[in-house]
């Protein structure tokens, strides 16, 4: 389970790197100079190998679910993120989306962290799917009903509307199926299998319209809409599928978080989710060892790592 957790966080922290120095540009400007490797500067004039929000809050899970996951000892480590830099890549935070912002300052006022997050269907940015994919790990053995919750809390300290907890959920069915079954057309299948058997019209909040905004996914013909198709943008939907399509048409670490950063706009995200699935399906040596060695505070990566692969983590 170790040799996982390295391939999942340093997979998606890499990404998340790859993908700072040009978020924002637009694809066809990437295409004039695209991403082939990890660089410095560029959109948050950051050194190479920095990771964003997407990275440290991640690592903030990580580090909670090291301590004994619960839900208040998060939301504490969201707000030192915020406040004080807290497992930022050089003690600044440079980058945060709105609603994230918002939610954590409605947890510094003491709002209950299942209730800070947004709960609108304009609440539905990236922001928690970003953050997400270490949860994996505690929820893998659990019954379907119980990923869920655990889904949904963990997404709700930010994004509380079922549309981003369901892709938040599906995302970790992915990671879930790959991480015994590291074949990603057999986990593609599952996956849309899991989730249409849990997302049914007795969930509260699911509603046929909802239902839609995955038809690309589980329809499983994703992978075979031209890139043209794929939006790079923050909304959460278009993360999800392109992460997924990324993954899908592609054969290697390398190869999948490079056609994520290249889709241009919310790159580092992209990247970030595409490269914690990719970690997980190619393993941790697939990960260039340049773009490891380029990243800020390795050690305290490494260390983090430790801690958690050293938790014994639910079976129920």
């Amino acid at each position: 389970m170790k040799n996982s957790i390295q391939a999942a966080i340093f997979g998606h922290l890499v990404g998340d790197a790859l993908g700072v120095p040009v978020e924002f540009r637009t694809r066809e400007s990437i295409r004039l100079d695209p991403v082939t490797g990890m660089r410095g500067f560029g959109s948050h004039n950051q050194p190479a190998g920095t990771w964003s929000d997407d990275g440290s809050l991640m690592l903030c899970l990580v580090e909670a679910m090291a301590r004994g996951l619960e839900l208040q000892n998060l939301a504490h480590r969201f707000i030192a993120w915020l406040d004080y830099g807290h497992l930022t890549a050089h003690g600044d935070v440079f980058d945060i989306g709105n609603a994230t912002h918002q939610a954590i300052q409605s947890l510094k006022r003491g709002v209950a962290p299942t209730s800070a997050g947004g709960k609108t269907e304009n609440s539905n940015g990236n922001g928690s799917l970003m953050r997400i994919l270490p949860l994996v790990f505690y929820t893998r053995k659990m019954l379907a009903m119980d990923r869920f919750k655990w889904t949904q809390n963990v997404s709700s300290l930010t994004h509380a509307h079922i549309r981003s907890v369901a892709a938040c959920y599906y995302y970790l069915e992915f990671a879930r199926i790959l991480l015994d079954h590291p074949d990603k057309w057999a986990a593609y299948q599952a996956a849309n299998e899991s989730f249409s058997l849990y997302f049914s019209d007795r969930m509260p909040g699911w509603t046929e319209s909802e239902r839609k905004g995955f038809q690309r996914i589980l329809s499983g013909q994703l992978a075979t809409l031209p890139e043209e198709a794929i939006d790079g943008s923050g909304y959460v939907l278009h993360t999800l599928e392109a992460s997924l399509w990324c993954l899908l048409t592609t054969d290697s670490y390398r190869e999948a978080v490079l056609r994520a950063v290249n889709l241009g706009s919310d790159t580092d995200t992209t990247g970030a989710v595409t490269g914690g699935l990719a970690g997980l399906l190619y393993g941790y040596n697939s990960i260039p060892e340049e773009w490891v060695a380029a990243l800020a505070r390795r050690e305290h990566i490494e260390s983090l790592v430790e801690q958690l692969a050293g938790v014994e983590m639910p079976t129920y």
